[in-house]
């Protein structure tokens, strides 16, 4: 077999076609929303097809590394992102200004990057060397040896999520647990102790939920809620007693998706104003403007794309490699079921971006980052099968 057909043998070409077809949907939702609020004078859609060329380098440059590097890396880039985490919160406002409140952006000549958003992509790879390295030292899963795994990702976790909190983001520290949770999920440990701690945390969601609608003052005063947050789901119970506050955002959205109705009105003919519609609110914009044809077409690529991660997790040769795949599927499936979700009111409003479509280059850096790992596996995957060795 000659060199350029193991090329084209190792290349995940059904994988590079759905990043496509998102790049075509994310290039088609940030124009409509141009064309629609008339609120913008920077051509969003040009810094986005930007940005993904900026992506696909960074694809490639993943793409080079094998797993046993890449958790060589794993503390180094672990400590990198706990670094700039840190630093964000003691940077001047002049090279780190506060954006709606949060304190998550370093502002430099030309761009604004986020640190949150790599870090959610250091702490999966970090994770899965953890839950790997454990595996391979204790072969046999005990209760013992399940508690020092837990006690290992726990702290690991804790230390980026407080960080994140403190900025205040709490959809990027909820994306952080997603991804915490799937992978304790697939790393093997009992059953009868993921049960436990799902009662633990559905008593203490519960609780935490009935101290928001009963007694606020409680969380503002131990676990340093802000009031704003509390907006938030005043507003998502409630969004017509919120409608000139907290609801606005989701009473235009529940009015745009539904005045979309099938077809919707067509490109660049959406009618209702939602600030910063080509960012978060992204699908209240394809739903407007394309109805439920179009949100279906989207969600519908979602679900290729996780469908052949899974695919990948389980044609993998690799512990480590079905763990970074495990903690992809569930930064993308949060991803798409909370922007999804808010704005529908299905779930509160949250500031998390739908994957590849919304604009933001930290975000979408992210994104092609935590992909190029699945085209690597693949990558490195097909030279094991086929070498000569």
């Amino acid at each position: 077999m000659s060199s350029n057909n193991k090329i084209q043998s190792r290349f995940d070409y059904q994988l590079a076609f759905i990043l496509f077809l998102l790049f075509c949907t994310s290039c088609i939702a940030i124009y409509g929303a141009q064309m629609t609020s008339g609120q913008y004078e920077e051509n969003f859609l040009l810094k986005q097809i930007v940005w993904y060329v900026v992506g696909c380098f960074i694809v490639a440059g993943v793409m080079f590394f094998d797993s046993e590097q890449i958790q060589r890396m794993a503390w180094y880039l672990y400590g990198f992102g706990i670094f700039l985490l840190v630093f964000l919160m003691v940077a001047p406002t002049s090279i780190a200004k506060p954006v709606n409140g949060a304190k998550a952006w370093f502002t430099l000549p030309g761009f604004s990057f986020q640190p949150a958003e790599f870090m959610k992509v250091f702490l999966i790879i970090t994770l899965s060397t953890i839950i790997t390295k454990h595996n391979q030292k204790y072969l046999k899963h005990t209760l013992d040896s399940d508690l020092k795994l837990l006690f290992k990702i726990a702290v690991t976790a804790i230390v980026p999520i407080f960080l994140v909190l403190k900025q205040p983001d709490l959809g990027t520290a909820l994306v952080m647990v997603a991804i915490v949770i799937g992978l304790i999920f697939t790393s093997g440990i009992l059953w009868r102790i993921i049960i436990s701690i799902t009662i633990i945390a559905v008593i203490a969601i519960s609780t935490i939920f009935y101290l928001v609608l009963k007694a606020p003052s409680i969380l503002e005063k131990y676990l340093g809620v802000q009031s704003y947050q509390f907006g938030r789901i005043y507003s998502w119970l409630n969004p017509e007693g919120y409608k000139s506050g907290e609801g606005y955002h989701l009473l235009n959205s529940l009015k745009a998706i539904g005045s979309g109705q099938i077809v919707g009105k067509g490109v660049g003919q959406g009618q209702v104003y939602i600030p910063e519609n080509h960012t978060d609110f992204i699908f209240s914009v394809i739903g407007e403007q394309f109805g439920f044809v179009g949100t279906s077409v989207v969600l519908s690529l979602f679900f290729l794309l996780i469908y052949h991660l899974i695919k990948v997790s389980i044609e993998t040769n690799e512990e480590f490699n079905s763990y970074i795949c495990a903690g992809v599927i569930s930064l993308f499936v949060f991803h798409v079921f909370q922007n999804a979700g808010m704005t529908i009111g299905l779930l509160p409003i949250t500031g998390i971006p739908l994957p590849f479509i919304s604009y933001g280059g930290s975000s979408l850096m992210g994104s092609m980052f935590a992909i190029g790992l699945i085209f690597g596996i693949r990558w490195h995957h097909k030279v094991y099968m086929f070498s000569s060795d």
